[in-house]
């Protein structure tokens, strides 16, 4: 080979191997830390170009094509996993790792006591940083959401009191659909046929029971109370129950007046003045209230129907005649100390 054409070639892999350095240069600084630090949501079922995405326009990649091939050639497409994350741009190698088993998902844990009500839940939401208001919102609005055995205007009632684990991005959507498919987890088959055989609706069941729950001050109460209101409506009595009055004006129990007028407001949840359930459930009953409705206990040792009662010193005070109970209330609740 001629020197000429030697030098000529020498000159060409140089030129090969530099223009490879320096691309492999460029592509280790695209793949490498940006120093960037974000929380970004890996939706289930995401693809690898899309994962690769969200992590660019959050700051943490400088080319998601790049980590999008290396994540399909590397097989770890197919072992993302989903969830929120805290992620710092360290470089695609250890954003790789961490969101296929390397690092756990984020997780809120709130907690929604039982008989509070729906915008009692919002505001818990919005104290965790999630969106209370859109909750609210759809709550009072579920649209498609609504299940078929919820008959009044909103999902009150059926946003079940539990402790939930959620993702720190959770939308509204995300948190009715958990509380209402643990709802229905409470929908089992013997359940459904209790229903049927008292002929309770599943919407009347959680109206009453969420009742029960406002009235009641301990899970072993509850059987008691549920009996009450149960021969009552049997017999046509109104319930005459404080708590369906302070939900109709937006009021807490110890805020209610008499003496304002409150309990002749005119409005179907006020139950003095009109008989039989109110429209819908009053707050969100718990698993206590609801099985209380299903096994009542509704009459005295004399086999009489319970029909009136009363807190007082602690205790709850049961009577089957309107008499006996006035006498009860004389001595226990309005004696003097």
């Amino acid at each position: 080979m001629p020197e000429g054409s030697r030098k000529w070639l020498w000159r060409g892999v140089w030129a090969f191997f530099l223009t490879f350095a320096l691309l492999l240069a460029y592509a280790l600084w695209l793949l490498g830390p940006t120093g960037q630090e974000a929380v970004v949501r890996i939706p289930r079922g995401a693809t690898g170009g899309e994962v690769a995405r969200i992590l660019e326009e959050a700051g943490l990649l400088r080319s998601g094509y790049l980590f999008s091939a290396y994540l399909r050639f590397s097989g770890r497409a197919k072992r993302l996993v989903p969830g929120v994350y805290r992620l710092k741009g360290e470089g695609a190698f250890r954003l790789a790792r961490a969101l296929t088993g390397g690092e756990k998902p984020l997780t809120l844990t709130l907690t929604f006591p039982e008989g509070e009500r729906a915008v009692d839940y919002a505001r818990r939401l919005s104290q965790a940083g999630l969106d209370g208001e859109g909750f609210l919102r759809l709550v009072r609005e579920p649209g498609a959401l609504r299940p078929p055995y919820a008959e009044g205007e909103s999902l009150e009632g059926y946003l079940f009191p539990a402790t939930y684990t959620l993702d720190p991005l959770a939308t509204p959507e995300e948190v009715v659909v958990a509380m209402l498919r643990r709802f229905a987890a409470e929908l089992t088959p013997s359940v459904r046929r209790w229903l049927e055989e008292r002929g309770l609706s599943v919407h009347a069941w959680v109206t009453l029971a969420s009742i029960v729950q406002a009235e009641a001050g301990s899970p072993e109460e509850m059987p008691y109370i549920a009996g009450v209101f149960l021969n009552r409506l049997e017999r046509g009595m109104p319930l005459q129950a404080d708590p369906t009055v302070a939900y109709a004006l937006g009021k807490r129990l110890p805020e209610l007046s008499r003496k304002a007028g409150d309990f002749a407001v005119d409005s179907p949840y006020n139950t003095y003045r009109y008989p039989g359930l109110p429209p819908g459930p009053i707050g969100n009953p718990g698993r206590a209230a609801l099985l209380a409705v299903l096994n009542p206990k509704r009459q005295d040792p004399q086999g009489r129907p319970y029909l009136y009662f009363f807190h007082a010193q602690g205790r709850l005070f049961l009577n089957a005649d309107f008499a006996a109970h006035l006498e009860d209330l004389r001595r226990h609740r309005y004696s003097s100390p």
